[in-house]
């Protein structure tokens, strides 16, 4: 694993955390759930709670993150204050606290069961989550991604499976 993390390094951040983060979901068996989830340390599941929303909020900001089923799992567990007070990034942080807010008080429309149609519809109805998206995407993700991979990288054996 050393030599492929060292691999994964040398191609950049995103490359980095999903290289770990596969490992990660392999030994879950592909999903994270109520069952799998104490197989992860702490640190490996805020790193993967970071994949998560890396992945859903580029493809389809929050709204898609939520619809998707990962709205619990990053915004209503300590992601965001291992953000901000383990990792020192307290900003970030901040900022998904902003997310959580707007995500608890919408989270009735923002977790229904909807069709296509009803999806799309979200991102005009929810206009404030889809513009944090955007600000993830415009002010976060590219400051953000590296320095969450130096971050593992600088305590690389608190993340390796054991």
């Amino acid at each position: 694993m050393n030599e492929q993390l060292n691999q994964a390094w040398d191609q950049g951040a995103e490359t980095y955390i999903r290289t770990l983060t596969d490992a990660y979901l392999q030994r879950l068996g592909g999903e994270l759930t109520a069952e799998n989830i104490g197989l992860l340390t702490t640190d490996q599941l805020t790193l993967l709670a970071y994949r998560y929303l890396l992945d859903e909020v580029m493809e389809g900001g929050f709204i898609q993150l939520i619809q998707n089923g990962l709205g619990p799992f990053v915004l209503d567990g300590p992601f965001a204050m291992m953000m901000k007070k383990q990792w020192g990034l307290r900003q970030f942080g901040n900022f998904i606290y902003d997310v959580q807010h707007e995500y608890h008080r919408h989270r009735d429309e923002l977790e229904a069961d909807l069709d296509d149609e009803q999806f799309m519809a979200l991102y005009e109805q929810q206009e404030t989550m889809n513009e944090l998206g955007d600000a993830f995407l415009d002010d976060y993700q590219e400051e953000v991604t590296p320095t969450v991979a130096a971050y593992v990288r600088e305590h690389e054996t608190d993340f390796l499976l054991h």
